[in-house]
């Protein structure tokens, strides 16, 4: 069944705000474009998540009859592919009506990666305080060092990790089995400290874990019964300071990005990291190419039995 309009969008609104730092003015003008938009496709008994290219067309076809400013018509335009990016991504629809929109599209970027060193720093201080602190405060360091243990060792996306199952930390394989979206299931692998973060973390969870929300592995007060990506999001950037690191450079989705780019920087194939990612289209996962790019002129470089005698040729005419 296709969920009502209003928990997708007001889903994305809160990823802007949790993972991408979004300003409030912006939120309440990304706001104001969606409710026109949804509304809009509401009077002609549309569901966004149901949206046709032809339909989003009529939509921005329209802002210009309405007398809609140019500057107001590109960020409408902007939330507009936004969101049914993230409709697509979070599972809500099987497709993205706004790819077949006409106009210069702009090459994929890459997001955001940290490095291992920086990585680990991370871990290393999530792991410190969770063996340091006392009382409430050792509740969640220890709950924090678990979600980044996790999220560096699977790439789940943050959806999928804040909705653990408690039975995830009982599991005695050393992967899991994650839902994603649209319904796909796959394999993710399990390190040895994620394994041994959750049951840390799990012997400190209150109830039996058999109903309720005491069902989650990361239990909260929310209307969802589990953390919350703004939650996260905000303890994240906690640790990142307290790891020396730039606040805005960590984000849920930063660790993912890295947990793909450090495979491949040590010789993952591009199918197997899409596979763990829960890509369905090895387009996405081509973002990483440039990691891909620079390993094989490594490997090119250090084995073709050439290079060595180009290197002297080109020596022996400096």
């Amino acid at each position: 069944m296709t969920e009502p309009a209003e928990r997708p969008a007001e889903a994305f609104l809160e990823m802007l705000a949790a993972e991408r730092g979004a300003a409030a003015n912006t939120l309440a003008a990304y706001r104001r474009d969606l409710d026109d938009y949804v509304a809009v496709l509401a009077d002609d008994g549309i569901d966004p998540a149901e949206a046709e290219p032809a339909q989003v067309r009529a939509y921005l076809a329209g802002l210009e009859t309405r007398g809609l400013k140019a500057s107001s018509a590109a960020r409408r335009l902007s939330c507009i592919r936004g969101f049914h990016r993230f409709l697509y991504a979070e599972g809500f629809a099987t497709g993205d009506p706004t790819v077949a929109l006409a106009g210069p599209r702009r090459g994929r970027t890459l997001p955001k990666v940290l490095t291992v060193a920086e990585v680990d720093r991370l871990l290393g201080l999530a792991r410190e305080a969770a063996s340091v602190e006392e009382g409430s405060a050792r509740r969640r360091a220890i709950r924090m060092h678990c979600l980044l243990e996790l999220l560096y060792a699977t790439g789940l996306r943050v959806s999928e990790l804040i909705a653990l199952p408690r039975s995830a930390a009982t599991t005695r394989e050393r992967f899991l089995m994650v839902r994603g979206k649209g319904g796909r299931e796959r394999l993710v692998p399990l390190t040895d400290m994620a394994r041994e973060a959750m049951i840390l973390h799990l012997a400190g969870l209150p109830g039996d874990g058999q109903t309720g929300e005491r069902s989650w592995l990361f239990p909260s007060d929310s209307a969802s019964g589990y953390l919350t990506r703004q939650a996260f999001a905000r303890d994240l950037k906690l640790a990142a300071a307290a790891a020396g690191l730039r606040a805005d450079k960590v984000s849920p989705h930063v660790l993912r990005h890295a947990f793909a780019s450090h495979l491949l920087q040590n010789g993952a194939d591009l199918r197997i990291v899409q596979e763990l990612l829960g890509h369905a289209d090895i387009a996405t996962t081509q973002i990483y190419t440039h990691v891909l790019d620079a390993r094989l002129k490594g490997m090119v470089r250090d084995l073709h039995p050439l290079m060595d005698e180009s290197e002297d040729a080109a020596q022996g005419n400096s």
